[in-house]
């Protein structure tokens, strides 16, 4: 079982939507998911910034499963937006994907991904006993 923390020394998590750490107990098996986009399976891609924040998640939960996983055993995220104002669409796709799961996550600003049309990137760590 992931133990996750949030110590009382420092400040609560931003919108109570990750945990500051979380513990993976010994021999879990981890999973490791490169990043993805918003790419659908065809390789076609979104015409909306919701469609593609929906299309990521996607992505990254297809990876997880395809683990035997689910959102309860992601460790980790790192997401990548090219726009902050791109955050509320990534927001709302991550709350309707993850739920209470709750990770340890960073956000980061980039100038911009690989395809100048592309919103987002996140990869993720997940771990189950």
């Amino acid at each position: 079982m992931l133990k996750k923390l949030n110590p009382g020394s420092i400040v609560p998590p931003f919108n109570d939507a990750y945990h500051h750490a979380v513990v993976i107990p010994p021999n879990a098996r981890v999973v490791h998911i490169s990043g993805q986009v918003g790419l659908r399976p065809d390789g076609s891609l979104p015409g909306t910034v919701e469609g593609q924040a929906d299309q990521v998640w996607s992505n990254v939960m297809a990876c997880i499963a395809e683990a035997d996983m689910g959102a309860e055993n992601i460790v980790k995220i790192n997401a990548y937006l090219v726009d902050a104002d791109d955050y509320a669409a990534f927001a709302a796709a991550r709350t309707a994907y993850l739920g209470d799961a709750r990770p340890a996550s960073t956000a980061v600003l980039a100038k911009q991904l690989i395809s100048p049309d592309w919103r987002f990137e996140i990869d993720a760590i997940a771990a189950s006993t």
